[in-house]
């Protein structure tokens, strides 16, 4: 089995597109956004391509045998030498594959050597123990501070970081051997 990563642009907004609906589908408890509102009046051509194309972004996808099986985007932080993971997802299909890690890894290179950052930040919905395990073993941690308010109005989404060190070259592709 061979994964391989491949970087998306405004282009490539109906790839982007399924992924993305199959995500909020799937995990509707993950994301901040919710499938209607990228149903319906929210799903057009212009409004997918303006998400590819928000600026200084590092939109990745991971396919196996050319079928897309993951996404994840990394966005320049408010801070100069921070760089943030969003709109992460992996097909229940494949997780456990080594999917996350590697688009994980992408977003750490970029940030490194695009962004010269040295923290990379997420969200993570607080219930969402398979994410915050996942993020832990590739060195997150939780940072202490509040996130962004939940819909519920009450709880906070959980926010991590990790320090980059190094040149962040990472691999663009990888066997079922190297797992």
């Amino acid at each position: 089995m061979v994964i391989e990563l491949h970087v998306l642009n405004e282009d490539d907004w109906a790839t982007w597109r399924e992924l993305r609906l199959a995500a909020l589908a799937e995990a509707p408890q993950a994301f901040g956004s919710t499938l209607s509102e990228w149903q319906g009046e929210g799903d057009r051509e212009e409004r997918w391509r303006a998400r590819l194309a928000m600026p200084g972004s590092h939109n990745v996808i991971a396919t196996i045998d050319d079928r897309p099986v993951g996404m994840v985007t990394g966005i320049p932080a408010e801070t100069a030498d921070e760089a943030e993971l969003i709109s992460f997802w992996v097909s229940p299909s494949v997780r456990g594959e080594g999917v996350g890690g590697l688009l994980i890894g992408e977003v750490e290179r970029w940030a490194v050597c695009d962004r010269a950052a040295r923290t990379l930040r997420l969200s993570v919905m607080p219930d969402n123990s398979r994410a915050i395990a996942l993020y832990e073993r590739h060195g997150f941690k939780d940072t202490g501070e509040s996130g962004d308010l939940l819909r519920d109005g009450v709880g906070r989404k959980q926010v991590m970081a990790k320090a980059l060190t190094g040149r962040g070259e990472g691999p663009s592709a990888i066997t079922a051997d190297q797992l």
